[in-house]
């Protein structure tokens, strides 16, 4: 084939390349449950005075204006470990998709060589030998690749899917730390909180305990009562370790998240006795915000797209491969190199196909099963964001509502006790009515306390179920 035929072939082929691409191309599918208008909607449990519809900001932590709070957050996305590995793997899958990128058009190589030897005479058909030479060879190869039916193309677009999904992991890792350091702050408070609470119980039961012993010694009380008081506050001390060992685990984990050894805990958090709180309605948006925002479902829709484009890439392997190449060289001895009798050139063509067989069908087959495993598990992210938000919001609005019957029975145990203690001081009621009325007292108070911790941790839950704070 002279020159100019085989570039007027080159351009015909690389015509066909831009018109043809084998494989579907991707898009949401319309049966996907992201399009269900039931999951773009309002949540069921927005309808909570607690909550408002407003969108959730990026920073969500910044809303219980804790300024300690706000740099352990902040520190643990610089520092935390499972941040460090989401990146390197997003810097891997980049750099996976600029080789996909690479892998078609021009490639340019060069070559040379130089040699001293004898050449055998009998290839060249002589009988006789040849002289000892310097022998040399250089020369410039170009080839292209033809991609043509979009193999290296869809090759790329399913890199460049991993590379998305790998940024979404990214974020989900940034979203699961913001949350886990919160977690961690409010568990450490709440603890600390509960233990506080569990000690004044302590101090009341010392004190009763003695009063106790008192009455007992005047013989106005009965050894039942001085033994049901030394367990009351043998019971009373038994739930210290608890809370100590609970607060102590939060602060360890406080420190790791933030990229630091167990040692190394936050000594500021070690003496916080109050839960953050939030004094503000949460801003919940609705489904459809969630969904764009939520980074699994992001990362869950990208490989849909990678899986889709795959298709593509298994259908191509049923057409040929093309690939053009033109070269240019000086061959001979090292005294004639660049003269024209050792000067060469040529125009190339290589086109390989394997016949299609079954192993390349059943490679599309298991590329389509695939992209419906990949459509099934978007599905299932998406169905999975919208429970979670829902039944967060759920158990919030409840917790809600138990904190303040508790905090009713509280300051009713509150009225009863002081009642008690001005008939006891008034000499119109038995100490010991006084001191269940104090017993009352304590265990409202520890009753409240879990539940404030309980309505702090579910704060925390919402946010993360709503999958904000990768925004930077």
């Amino acid at each position: 084939m002279n020159p100019v035929r085989a570039l007027a072939l080159a351009g015909s082929l690389l015509a066909l390349a831009a018109c043809t691409t084998v494989g579907p191309n991707y898009k949401p599918p319309d049966e996907a449950k992201l399009n269900a208008p039931t999951a773009q909607g309002a949540f069921l449990g927005a309808q909570s005075a607690a909550v408002r519809q407003d969108p959730v900001p990026a920073g969500w932590w910044k809303l219980y204006d804790d300024a300690v709070l706000n740099a352990l957050v902040e520190e643990g996305l610089k520092a935390n470990t499972d941040l460090r590995v989401a990146a390197a793997n997003l810097a891997r899958a980049r750099a996976v998709a600029g080789e996909a990128d690479d892998a078609g058009g021009f490639k340019v190589g060069a070559s040379a060589s130089a040699m001293h030897a004898r050449e055998s005479g009998e290839q060249f058909l002589l009988s006789e030998p040849l002289p000892v030479e310097n022998l040399a060879d250089a020369g410039v190869k170009v080839s292209y690749q033809v991609d043509l039916v979009g193999r290296l193309k869809r090759a790329s677009e399913a890199a460049h899917a991993d590379a998305d999904a790998s940024q979404a992991a990214l974020d989900l890792a940034r979203v699961s730390v913001a949350a886990d350091v919160a977690r961690a702050y409010v568990e450490a408070c709440a603890n600390g909180h509960e233990l506080a609470v569990a000690q004044r119980t302590v101090d009341l039961q010392s004190r009763n305990l003695e009063v106790t012993r008192r009455l007992v010694g005047a013989g106005k009380g009965t050894a039942v009562d001085l033994t049901r008081a030394q367990a009351l506050l043998d019971q009373s001390r038994a739930a210290l370790p608890t809370f100590q060992s609970r607060r102590r685990a939060a602060l360890y984990r406080l420190a790791t998240l933030t990229g630091k050894p167990p040692a190394e805990f936050p000594k500021a958090v070690e003496a916080c006795v109050t839960p953050p709180a939030l004094k503000r309605p949460i801003p919940v948006g609705d489904g459809a915000a969630l969904l764009k925002r939520r980074p699994d479902v992001r990362q869950a829709e990208r490989t849909l797209a990678g899986a889709t484009a795959r298709i593509g890439v298994a259908t191509a392997a049923l057409y040929p491969s093309i690939t053009l190449g033109a070269g240019a060289g000086s061959t001979g001895l090292l005294a004639d190199i660049g003269q024209p009798a050792a000067n060469r050139w040529g125009l190339t063509s290589l086109i390989s196909w394997t016949l299609p067989g079954e192993g390349e069908r059943s490679r599309i087959r298991q590329a389509e099963a695939g992209a419906d495993a990949a459509l099934a598990r978007f599905d299932g992210v998406v169905l999975t964001a919208l429970r979670e938000t829902e039944t967060s919001l759920d158990a919030y609005a409840h917790d809600l509502r138990r904190q303040a019957a508790l905090k009713a029975a509280r300051d009713q145990a509150a009225l009863a006790e002081d009642q008690a203690r001005r008939l006891y001081q008034a000499g119109r009621s038995p100490y010991l009515a006084g001191l269940d009325a104090q017993r009352t007292l304590a265990g409202a108070e520890a009753a409240l306390a879990a539940s404030d911790s309980q309505v702090a941790a579910d704060q925390v839950n919402l946010f993360l179920a709503l999958g904000g704070g990768w925004e930077r």
